[in-house]
Formats: C-alpha cells, structure tokens, sequence
C-alpha cells in the first residue's frame, strides 16, 4: 500500500505546482505583455535502494519554468506613451532591484527624475543599455525602430528633437527563462544584444497572452485531481489497515 500512497502523494505535489502557476497567471493578466508562465519539463524516475529499482516511480521537474512567447492582444487606444512590439522581440528594462531583463511591456511614462519608465516602474533602456532621460514634453513620437522623438514643453509647438532609441531585441535562436524574480533573460544569465529589430507600434498596448477561462477550467481540474489523490491515500489507508486486521491472532 506504501507504493500507491507514495504515487498518490507524488500527484498532489506536482498539482501544487501547477496550481502556483495558474495563479499567477490569473494574477497578471490585467498587466500589459505579460507572458503566461508553463509547467517545467519532467520526466519520470525510480527511486533507487541498495542499488536496485524498485517500482515506484515518480515525477521529477527538470529545468527552469518555460513561459508562452504568443503575441497577446493588441488594444488601440491613442495614449502616445503606449507603445507595443507587433513582431518577436522585446523591451530592455532594469528593475528597480535587480539585473536587466527584458519585457514587452510598453506602458510608459516618465519618472520624478525625468527618466522613461513603464508601468511596473522599470527603467526602459536605450540601444546601449542605459535609461533614457527625456524633457518633460508636450508631444512624444515613438518609430518602428525605437527613435525617440520629442516636443520639449518649453520649445516650439510642433518642433521635435531626438534624444535617442528605445533599445529592443528579437532574441531570435535564444533561449529564453524566467527568473526566480519573474523577469525574462537568456537561460545561462544576461540578455542578448540590442538589434533593434522589433517592430514597435506608438498609441496601442499588448495585453497578457493569458486566457483566463482556460486558466480557471485548469485550475478546477487541477482540484478535482487533489481530491482523487487525497481519496487514493485514504483508499490506501483503509486497505492497510483491514490487511492488519486479518492478521490479528484472534484472542479468548
């Protein structure tokens, strides 16, 4: 009875892992080019006594968790601080405690100090890895490349200046992982090089690729499996314990 109650055991914390997931998912969904995090890889092992197999066979996680590199949804909605990338590739952006990571956030604004930031209040980055610095402006325009053009407050109506590139990359034949702090780099550590490659749309945002029904649907077949594993154990218990019964010497 130990090995069905070890599997079932094994079941219940896998399913606990793919609960953590989907609530995450659920919980990011409202933030701009989220990117849904999946399951990690596994594959299956026996566990080892004395050298020899035995047959109770587990699950085992290999690797960092994957995410869904799907392009989101895209909203129009005329804000000229809002930016998307509508091809592959993403954003350079330094978090306020941590390494530079990349994004395809494009929820921006500028900071108390003048710097271009998005929504998370991550520092967005130029072509050389450093933060842009803008002047408070009247208009901003945004290319397809990244240029940054601006209409200082305090200059001519209509006239803009450059200052700079919003630095992306396609990432393309990298592999990419998710961090324990949630932030997308190259699975070895660091980013990849700015290309400036991706195509970037000014006034629209690309939601998170995540699709809530699918995630709640999962999330309710995940507790239905919790509970069959639970029944299992307790399955197990009851086998065990009327086994024990009948090898009691009956007593005068």
């Amino acid at each position: 009875m130990d090995k069905m109650i070890h599997t079932a055991l094994n079941s219940i914390k896998n399913l606990r892992d793919v609960r953590q997931t989907t609530a995450q998912n659920l919980s990011s969904v409202a933030i701009p080019g989220y990117r849904k995090d999946l399951p990690n890889d596994g594959g299956s092992a026996f566990v080892q006594e004395l050298n020899k197999s035995t047959a109770r066979a587990f699950n085992l996680e290999e690797g960092k968790a994957g995410f869904s590199s799907e392009q989101g949804a895209l909203i129009e909605n005329g804000v000229e601080t809002d930016v998307a990338i509508v091809s592959e590739g993403y954003f350079f952006a330094k978090p306020p405690m941590g390494e530079i990571s990349l994004t395809r956030r494009g929820d921006l604004s500028l900071n108390g100090e003048g710097f271009l930031v998005n929504g998370g209040g991550e520092l967005m980055l130029n072509d050389k890895l450093e933060p842009i610095e803008l002047p408070t402006f009247a208009e901003i325009q945004i290319s397809t490349i990244g240029e940054i053009s601006v209409s200082p407050i305090d200059g001519p109506p209509g006239q803009f200046q450059a200052f700079g590139m919003l630095g992306t990359t396609t990432a393309i034949g990298e592999k990419l992982s998710k961090g324990m702090d949630g932030k997308i780099r190259l699975a070895q550590g660091g980013v990849p090089a700015p290309d400036q490659g991706a195509k970037i749309v000014q006034g629209m945002l690309e939601s998170a690729n995540v699709d809530a029904v699918e995630e709640l649907i999962q999330s309710l077949e995940a507790q239905r499996q919790f509970e069959l594993g639970v029944k299992f154990i307790k399955m197990a218990e009851d086998i065990d314990r009327g086994g024990a019964e009948l090898m009691r010497l009956p007593q005068n």
